[in-house]
């Protein structure tokens, strides 16, 4: 009996993780080549240069599946994206912070593709990707820490013995007696902290340079929103006298005005980067047992989802929504 060579049609979970993943990886490209053009820092270009590789080999594995499914190889981000005579907008240490941010979101999105997607080729793709980000986290990481850029989080005492919860205050947080922030509590609100002083100065700089009227609004909006965000959770930490773990970082977005990136590409990083805040707002809740820290995150995901949905109508109005994979719509294949 002959092999059968026939691979199975791709799922609705391994072609929406594949066709995101291209889209992310096309736009990687755009800003790293960018990047490149400028960048001073021999360690930090050593790491952007291996993010870029890392890029390209995605787009050609993704492009030979799309092409073999006989499925369109999804538009993405192009030329038109990005000007590379444009000046830098941000500093090195920019570069490197956003190459860490990168490579913790893609140890979770890899992740999660990984436990959903089920033909062998595919899992093959997103286990390379996720030893790879794996590989990637460690020597930024490691380079942040060299360049005195890392800021540890924060110690706490180690208890001389095992302990039990007695009393309904461990969970109290507006009224009676409040306990102290537990250790699992206190790694979210600096990571949710770092997160959006990271996201403050990129949007800083993207309001800079934003050619549309309504975009740069709405970037401006977003500055203000994640600086407001980011008091929430440093004064929290405050009041228990606990390091936040975040510098400021606007100060290191040059006073470029002249665009590096499309408005489409910059709206699509914005975006993404709101879906990742609020999933990491999600978990945060999820682990945090005081009640404030849960009210908290539930105001918080409710003025960020509201302003996605305003970004997600600017992309829609321009045309710039790339349309993601989608069921059939069987109400009007019937008629």
């Amino acid at each position: 009996m002959e092999n059968d060579t026939h691979q199975e049609e791709l799922t609705a979970a391994e072609i929406s993780a594949l066709w995101t993943s291209y889209l992310n990886d096309t736009m990687m490209d755009c800003g790293l080549r960018h990047f490149l053009t400028n960048v001073a820092d021999e360690d930090i270009r050593s790491i952007l240069e291996q993010y870029l590789a890392i890029s390209k080999k995605h787009q050609k594995k993704l492009t030979e599946i799309f092409n073999a499914e006989n499925y369109p190889v999804p538009q993405g981000f192009t030329e038109q994206d990005v000007n590379l005579d444009a000046p830098r907008l941000f500093s090195d240490r920019i570069y490197l912070e956003l190459m860490l941010n990168v490579a913790n979101f893609s140890l979770a999105i890899y992740g999660l593709a990984l436990s959903q997607v089920e033909r062998d080729d595919i899992i093959q793709f997103y286990t390379e990707a996720l030893d790879e980000s794996q590989r990637m986290h460690k020597i930024t990481k490691d380079t942040a820490k060299a360049k005195g850029y890392y800021i540890r989080y924060p110690q706490i005492p180690k208890p001389k013995q095992v302990d039990f919860v007695t009393d309904n205050s461990f969970l109290a947080g507006w009224f009676g007696k409040r306990r102290p922030l537990l250790g699992v509590e206190i790694a979210a609100l600096v990571l949710n902290t770092k997160r959006n002083a990271l996201g403050q100065a990129l949007i800083t700089g993207f309001a800079q340079v934003a050619q549309s009227k309504e975009v740069k609004k709405y970037f401006e909006q977003g500055r203000d929103i994640a600086g407001k965000q980011l008091d929430v959770f440093s004064s929290i930490l405050k009041e228990e006298y606990i390091s936040d773990g975040a510098r400021i970082l606007t100060s290191e977005v040059t006073d470029s005005t002249n665009p590096p990136f499309s408005d489409k590409l910059m709206m699509f990083l914005v975006t993404t980067l709101i879906a990742s805040g609020m999933s990491q707002y999600g978990t945060s809740m999820s682990i945090s047992p005081r009640h404030d820290l849960g009210v908290h995150y539930t105001r918080l995901m409710a003025e960020i989802g509201k302003y996605s949905n305003q970004g997600a109508n600017i992309l829609i109005k321009n045309a710039w929504m790339e349309q993601p994979p989608i069921a059939a719509d069987r109400e009007n294949l019937g008629k």
